[in-house]
Formats: C-alpha cells, sequence, structure tokens
C-alpha cells in the first residue's frame, strides 16, 4: 500500500483539496441479500464515488457516492418532490469495506448499510477503472479509517498497521449476527451528518461557494424525522444550543443548526483528553478537542461561546455555541472552564481548593466592571468619542508618513529583543551579537544613531544576549549571557562594550532581572532583583567577590518554575510562574502576601503599574489582569503586595484576548509577546500594548476597567513582530522592532479590527465538491 506513499504526500495534505481521491464513473447498487449477486437494486445508474475531508471533525473522511445527471435531468427532477443526490458514509471500521471483481470482472467496492438491515450491503461498481487506482483508493480508505480510530494522523503508517482495517469475513452462520448501528455513518435514507445540514445553508444562500466541478441541481428534499445522533465519545455534560459559524464574506455569524452541545472526555486520549462537540438531528456537525489555543470567550449578555479552530491544514474558522437557557449556559461554562483546567494542569478539578476553583471560575466571567472604577460616559458620549476617534483616525493617517517607509538599514541577522530608554530618547534592540541604537526624532521617525558591534566578556567570547535591561540612568546596560546562568555582564554604553562581569553565585542560575523599582533605572541605584527558577534575590555589583546579597535571598521549598518579575514604584514585586500562578511580595526575603493559583497556561511576560494596583500577565492566547485592590474583610482597601486576600473574597482575574471572529479573519495563531502599560513619572497608565504574529495591538485601559475588554485596535506589518513598548513618557509613540526594522508608530493609527484591517489574502477554501459539508 505505501508505494502510494508519495503520491498520498501530495493529496492527503494539499491545503485547497477537500477532495482527497476520486472515482469518476460508476454505478452504485443496494444488495439486499447474503449473496452479493442476489437481488441487487440500482440506486445510481450514474454515479461518482469521493473520499473527502470533513473539515470540522479533526481526523474524520467520508465515502460520498453522488449521482451524475445527464443533459435534460435537471428538467426532469424539477418535477419530483424529492430527489436523491448524494449518500454520505463516514469511514470507519463499522462499514466492514472490502474491494472485489464483478462476475464481469469489473472492479467494485462494498461496505455495510449501517442504516439498513443486517443483510444489506451498498457496492460501487467502477468499470474502466484500472488496477493501480482501485488500489489507490482502497489505501485511502485505510488510512481513513485508522485517522478515525486512532485520533492522529496517518502519515507514517506502514502497510502492518493498516492490515486491521482489511475486512475479513465472519465465519458462516446461519443469519450474521446483528452491529449496533452508528447514527454518524448515514445514508439518505435516514439522519444525514453535517453534509446535508450545511446543504440546506447554501441552497437558501446563507452560504457562498466557488464552484470548482459541474454543477449538481439543487433540489427541496424531504427531511428525515429528526433522532439524536450517538456521540463519538462519551459525552458529561450536554445543554440544547445554536451552532453558528463565522462567515468571512458576510461578516457575521451564520446559524448552521440546532444542536446538543456537549463535553466529552476521550477514553483513548488519557486521563485528561477533553473533546467539545455538537450534534444536531442531522448527525454530527463538529469535535474540536479542548485546548487553551481555543482561544475561547464567554458572553453571558448573549450567554454564548466563541472560540477559534485551526484544521490540519491550518485554516483558521471561528465559532459560536449560544444556549438556549442561562442556565443551560452557565453550566457549560463550569463544566467547560473545570475540564480545560483538568486538560492544561493534568491535575483533577476535585483536587483544587475551593477557593482556588472559585478564583479559576472568575477568570472566564466577561462584561463585568471592575470594584472602584467610576464610568465616566453614559452611551452618548461613548457614541461622541468614537466618532472623535474615527476623525482623528483619518487625519492622523495623512499627518503621519508611512512609517515602513523610513525603517534603517541594520546589519545582517533579525532582531529579537527591543528595550525602551528612560533618558535621552534612545531605544536599543538586540540582533545577535549586535546591539541598535535608535534615536527618537519626533513623530514617528527613528532613525539609526549606532551600533555596538560584536558583544563580548570582558574575555574575548562573544554571545548573543538572551534579555538586557538598562541600568544606572541608561549609561549602562546589564546583559545575560545564556550559555553562563550564574553571571551578569556590564555594558558601558559610552564606551560601547562589555566593561564588567559580575558573579553572582556559583549555584544560583539568574533566568530573570528587573530594577530596584519601576523608575531605578533613571536614577544611579546600583542593585537590582535577580529571580531563578525557585529563588528571588537582590544583587549588588559593589559588594566584593559573588554579588548576590545574602541577606536579601530567599529560595523556595517548591519547584516554582518562575518565569519573570516585575517592579512597583516602591520596590515591591510581582512574580510569575511557567505553572501559571502570580505571587505579590511586598519585599525580597519574605513570603508572598498573595499567591494567585495557576489557571494553567504558563505566563512568559508580567508587568504592573506604578502604584501596584493592577497587574498584567501574558500567555500564549490571552493577557490575564489583576486588580490587587482588596474589596473586604479587615484590609479592606489595602493592595495585595502588602496583606493577603481573604480566602473567600481572592480578586477576580479579566482575560484580555482577541474575538474569535478577528482571529478567523488574521488566519493564524495567537502568540502574544510580553504586555506592557505605559510608564512615566507622575502619569497614569491608560494603555496596554503587545503584539502576535504581524499585528500590534493595544487596548484602552480606562475601557477596559469599566468592563469592555475587547476595547482594542490593531496594526498589521508586512514582517512579524518582534517586540513593542511606549515611548517612555509617552502614551502615544509605540516603538515597534520588527524582525528586519524598526519605528514607531502613533496610537492613534491603530484601526479598530475590521476585516479589510485585519484579513490576510487566502485562496479560496471551497470547491463544488465540499459545498454540503464545509461551512467555510
Amino acid at each position: 500500500m505505501n508505494i502510494f506513499r508519495s503520491l498520498l504526500g501530495k493529496v492527503w495534505h494539499d491545503p485547497n483539496a477537500a477532495e482527497v481521491v476520486k472515482i469518476s464513473e460508476g454505478q452504485l447498487y443496494l444488495v439486499r441479500s447474503e449473496t452479493i449477486r442476489g437481488n441487487r437494486e440500482c440506486m445510481f445508474n450514474d454515479a461518482m464515488a469521493t473520499i473527502r475531508r470533513v473539515p470540522a471533525v479533526e481526523h474524520n473522511f467520508q465515502l460520498v457516492i453522488t449521482r451524475v445527471f445527464e443533459d435534460g435531468d435537471q428538467e426532469l427532477l424539477e418535477d419530483e418532490e424529492e430527489t436523491d443526490e448524494e449518500r454520505v458514509f463516514l469511514i470507519g471500521e463499522e462499514l466492514q469495506f472490502r474491494s472485489g471483481t464483478s462476475p464481469e470482472g469489473e472492479p467494485t467496492f462494498v461496505w455495510r448499510d449501517l442504516e439498513g438491515d443486517d443483510d444489506e450491503l451498498y457496492e460501487f461498481v467502477a468499470p474502466g477503472t484500472n488496477e493501480p487506482t482501485r488500489a489507490f483508493f482502497e489505501t485511502c480508505m485505510y488510512r481513513a479509517m485508522y485517522e478515525r480510530k486512532y485520533k492522529k494522523s496517518a502519515d507514517d503508517t506502514t502497510d502492518t498497521e493498516l492490515q486491521e482495517f482489511i475486512y475479513k469475513p465472519p465465519a458462516k452462520k446461519t443469519k450474521a449476527k446483528a452491529s449496533p448501528k452508528k447514527a454518524v455513518a448515514t445514508s439518505s435514507k435516514g439522519e444525514e451528518p453535517l453534509t446535508d445540514a450545511l446543504k440546506q445553508a447554501s441552497v437558501t444562500g446563507t452560504v457562498s461557494v466557488t464552484s470548482a466541478a459541474p454543477e449538481v441541481p439543487s433540489s427541496p428534499k424531504a427531511k428525515p424525522a429528526p433522532r439524536k445522533s450517538e456521540p463519538l465519545i462519551p459525552s458529561i455534560i450536554e445543554e440544547p444550543a445554536e451552532l453558528h459559524f463565522w462567515d468571512r464574506d458576510q461578516g457575521f455569524f451564520v446559524m448552521q443548526a440546532e444542536v446538543i452541545a456537549s463535553i466529552g472526555k476521550n477514553p483513548a486520549g488519557g486521563e485528561y483528553d477533553y473533546w467539545l462537540m455538537a450534534v444536531a438531528d442531522a448527525g454530527q456537525q463538529l469535535a474540536h478537542r479542548i485546548t487553551s489555543d481555543m482561544n475561547e470567550r464567554w458572553a453571558i449578555k448573549t450567554q454564548s461561546m466563541t472560540w477559534n479552530y485551526i484544521s490540519d491544514r491550518g485554516q483558521q474558522s471561528s465559532w459560536c455555541l449560544r444556549f438556549t437557557t442561562e442556565e443551560g449556559y452557565q453550566r457549560f461554562h463550569n463544566m467547560f472552564t473545570q475540564v480545560l483546567w483538568e486538560s492544561t494542569n493534568e491535575y483533577p478539578w476535585a483536587k483544587a481548593k475551593a477557593d482556588e476553583q472559585a478564583y479559576i471560575l472568575s477568570s472566564n466571567v466577561e462584561d463585568v466592571e471592575m470594584r472602584d472604577v467610576e464610568n465616566e460616559e453614559d452611551e452618548e458620549e461613548a457614541v461622541v468619542d468614537e466618532l472623535e476617534q474615527e476623525e482623528s483616525e483619518e487625519e492622523e493617517e495623512g499627518a503621519y508618513p508611512d512609517e515602513e517607509d523610513q525603517a534603517p538599514d541594520m546589519p545582517k541577522g533579525r532582531n529579537s529583543q527591543l528595550t525602551v530608554g528612560y533618558k535621552g530618547d534612545r531605544s536599543y534592540v538586540v540582533r545577535g551579537t549586535n546591539i541598535g541604537v535608535f534615536s527618537h526624532a519626533g513623530g514617528s521617525d527613528v532613525k539609526y544613531h549606532a551600533s555596538i558591534g560584536n558583544i563580548a566578556t570582558p574575555k574575548g567570547k562573544s554571545f548573543a544576549p538572551k534579555q538586557v535591561m538598562l541600568h544606572d540612568q541608561d549609561t549602562k546596560m546589564v546583559l545575560m549571557d545564556p550559555t553562563n546562568p550564574n553571571a551578569l555582564y556590564q555594558l558601558d554604553l559610552e564606551v560601547g562594550k562589555v566593561v564588567e562581569e559580575w558573579k553572582v553565585h556559583d549555584d544560583i542560575t539568574v533566568n530573570h532581572i528587573a530594577p530596584d523599582s519601576k523608575f531605578a533605572q533613571m536614577t544611579p541605584e546600583q542593585t537590582l532583583v535577580g529571580a531563578s527558577h525557585n529563588a528571588l534575590f537582590r544583587i549588588d555589583p559593589r559588594v566584593s567577590g559573588q554579588k548576590l546579597v545574602d541577606s536579601q535571598f530567599k529560595q523556595y521549598v517548591s519547584r516554582n518554575k518562575f518565569s519573570g518579575v516585575t517592579t512597583t514604584e516602591a520596590g515591591k514585586l510581582a512574580v510569575a510562574s511557567e505553572k501559571g500562578e502570580i505571587r505579590l511580595y511586598d519585599a525580597i526575603g519574605k513570603n508572598a502576601k498573595t499567591a494567585l493559583p495557576p489557571l494553567g497556561d504558563p505566563i512568559m511576560g508580567i508587568d504592573v503599574t506604578a502604584n501596584g494596583r493592577w497587574v498584567v500577565a501574558t500567555t500564549k492566547t490571552y493577557l490575564l489582569l489583576i486588580d490587587t485592590l482588596i474589596g473586604e474583610g479587615r484590609y479592606t482597601g489595602s493592595l495585595g503586595f502588602d496583606r493577603s486576600f481573604p480566602a473567600n473574597a481572592k480578586p477576580m482575574p479579566r482575560r484580555l484576548q482577541l474575538r474569535a471572529e478577528h482571529v478567523a479573519y488574521m488566519d493564524q495563531n495567537v502568540s502574544f509577546t510580553p504586555a506592557r502599560f505605559n510608564m512615566g513619572e507622575g502619569q497614569e497608565e491608560n494603555a496596554i500594548v503587545t503584539s502576535t504574529g504581524q499585528y500590534v495591538v493595544a487596548w484602552d485601559f480606562a475601557k477596559v476597567k469599566r468592563g469592555q475588554l475587547d476595547k482594542y485596535e490593531i496594526k498589521k506589518y508586512e514582517d512579524h513582530v518582534v517586540q513593542d513598548n511606549f515611548k517612555f513618557g509617552d502614551d502615544k509613540e509605540i516603538i515597534v522592532a520588527l524582525q528586519n526594522h524598526v519605528l514607531a508608530v502613533n496610537k492613534k493609527s491603530l484601526k479598530r479590527p475590521t476585516r479589510a484591517s485585519l484579513a490576510t489574502p487566502v485562496k479560496s477554501l471551497r470547491s463544488r465538491s465540499d459545498i454540503v459539508n464545509s461551512p467555510f
């Protein structure tokens, strides 16, 4: 079978091919006896057989037998009340598929009619089909069975592994034993799966398509009696809902079917393998594995859940479940949050503490206003504000030149890091073993000023810095060498070379560094904060020998896996971990005053407002915003840095994430860079900036604090955004480091996300053959 491996590689992974293989000519028969040549009824005298993907259900394929119409048939069909154009069968072992030959020597394919009687079979006779084509079609059937059974790609399968799917006739019995019916493998006689539900959408014009094959006339079709389908995976919760799909062309969600939404646990996938499923009267609509990459969002006002799905072929789509009752929405929301937490943490939900469970469940609540935040605008003022913003954007587009045209030439390599200066209007970009120095020339102009080349230790060993931090009023820069995690290096920016090596400790590694306080880099302060995977400590380069200050060092027993540290203006610390935990400290050398449990996603960056009121943590697909103000109990009015939250009154974390429909237009995975507040002495933070892929993303922090979590704006670039941050003391200018350019952009030139501002041009995702089984 694997003699076809090169050909399979072309058709199995073609991103624009819904069809895997097709036999264009044949006849379909229904055989109603155990003797294959006995009572045979011709269903389609002229037909074609196709193996087709099911886009919404990963690793699932359909065998589709389509009636081919001759000239003049269309007019005759218009007078018929019911037509039968296709028979669709979900490919699985239960079909008992096998190949053979007819008495005339023609190739045949035979499989069970799962909706018929025990001894009913379908037979497709393919006259004129040569032996290689027959064998290739058969191999594709076995590969499809393999993928559905094991829920993984069949790319690396061997002939031996496919042998288990070759039909072996049972020993002769007086009467064949009945097999359980599988509702998901259907024909037009009974329940019809995803195909016919979406065929109706295409007939009524709710889904536009591009024809790539001869048109098959569409005619009204009598609907089968409703019957709930048997799910592929046992469900642990079921709720009635409407299933909607985001139509890119029309720009809104299009209803696909009324469904039973369920969450199932796949026994074959391990203890924490959960799936989101939807089943309609017409069959299974989708089955998506539950992961943090789904970018799920919940909205209590509409009782809905939206999420993104990326197929094996890399196609991005956006879906929505709208629940029929508020109680059903709440039950489903709670169960989804629990199983997502279990799958990311690989730990039973029942073993989490009650206060931790409440914290985790609250992280998925939308549209809740933050505590102690004044709403200064009513609806009319909000509308006026939006209109004024539009006018401002139009003016800015003309006033600011195209920043990409002004990108300076850089040394060879790619940019990897950006740090924005506190004094002297300078930004620094790491590019391999070089550091580029850029001046802010005003407006949106960034000019290449100089390059510090061949970064090397005092002993002459070159290295590409893992992390850099400005120090001592922007006259120095502290560098981390990934090959020597026990030391730091001081780069003298005025001299342009590394002048000192700071040996921190023989046994303690320095994985992360932060300034002593939020604005310490503007002062002559010499000490800084260091963190290993499970320790916090102060580093003082002025002490002799090892630079770690023993009196300000604490190593924690648990494996915390610290992933970032940041400081407030008062020098208090917020520390994140790869496990998703956030800890708040009032000083180094003590236990955390507040320890917030993990949601399960690794945190890769953390920032805090100068006064310590707000913390923003960055995960791959969302930002987590924490209000550290204690709202009840004996310490009401204090911050979580100074006092512990009451066990029953932990803060309610808020997720800042991109809307599922916007991600569908972007057509790529979300992968945020560390988010940052704008900052400046005496200035209140009013924006948060991050990036993902080619997009710079900024949130209006004032609106976020009022509970408007999706008030963000975006700007797309042709190149990948490495890092971005506000210019110090400015809440409008954003310095952006692309892989090959550095530039400044005014925040007002970012756009509200629309199809025009987000979309990546893509080829048509449809062909005529997948009109009926794909909503996109």
